[in-house]
Parts: structure tokens; C-alpha cells; sequence
């Protein structure tokens, strides 16, 4: 069984059942062909709704989670704009809603906001690949400040 922990108040996996998984496709020399091409990498590689919500369900079985899973996210541990593997478990969990959610009103994630700020250091040139999969991966709350980005 999966266990929740929470950092700084928000929920955050459990690193022994995800620890992250990357897709190989990604490193630092493809950068400008995969993750920070223009035009949507993103959605090329992220796996349907028809697979994914069959997962959902039954990765949120593994973590005990038994609210609502339509405000939880499943969510891509190291995202896919970081290089995260679209479909691997290793990279993918149930993550549940941050405090202050209003039930009912569907996923709010902040992890959402660090993403897209180390994927903006990540294609401008400030962190490299692996910093930005090391820092999202280990604590997404304190991965800006881990990489001086605040």
C-alpha cells in the first residue's frame, strides 16, 4: 500500500510506490526537438482518457484514496514538459487536492505552476534537464528555491 505524506502542506507521493520515471526520448541534446520545440510536444505523447482513467481508478485504489476522484489529479510526477514518461506507473499517481480545495470543483494543483516555471528555465537555458527531473522529483514544493528560481 501507497502512503500520502505531506510537505508544506500539500500532498505530495509516495517515493518508494513513484519514484518517477523519464522518457528516454528527452535529454539535454533533444531539448529543442522535444520539450521546448513550439507547436505542442505535450500533446503528441499524452497517453487518451480512455487509458488513463482506467489507471486513475486503480493507482488510487493502491494509495487508499477514497474521495472523489473528480478532484483529484492523476497526475505526471515529472511532467511531461520536464521529460517525464507519459505512461509509465513509476511516474504516475493520484494526486489528491491542496488544501483549501473546494469540493466538487475539480483538480487544483499548484505543482502545476512549478512546472511551467522550471520548464521556462529549462528551455531559456538557466537549469539544465536532469536539475529540473531532480528537483520535481524530490519535493516539487521546494524545487523553485532548491534551483534559486524564486
Amino acid at each position: 500500500m501507497c502512503h500520502y505524506r505531506t510537505v508544506h502542506g500539500q500532498p505530495l507521493q509516495d517515493a518508494s510506490c513513484t519514484p518517477g520515471a523519464l522518457n528516454p526520448d528527452v535529454t539535454q541534446a533533444t531539448l529543442k526537438t522535444t520539450v521546448c520545440r513550439t507547436g505542442g510536444y505535450t500533446s503528441k505523447i499524452r497517453p487518451p482518457v480512455s487509458v488513463t482513467s482506467v489507471e486513475k481508478a486503480a493507482n488510487a485504489r493502491s494509495y487508499g484514496y477514497t474521495a472523489g476522484l473528480h478532484d483529484a489529479e492523476y497526475d505526471h510526477l515529472v511532467s511531461l514538459e520536464l521529460g517525464g514518461d507519459p505512461n509509465d506507473a513509476r511516474n504516475l499517481w493520484v494526486e489528491p487536492p491542496s488544501p483549501g480545495h473546494t469540493p466538487g470543483s475539480g483538480p487544483n494543483n499548484p505543482k502545476d505552476a512549478v512546472e511551467n516555471k522550471l520548464h521556462q528555465s529549462l528551455c531559456s537555458g538557466q537549469i539544465t534537464l536532469d536539475q529540473a527531473q531532480q528537483a520535481i522529483a524530490t519535493d516539487w514544493t521546494t524545487a523553485l528555491a532548491t534551483l534559486h528560481l524564486t
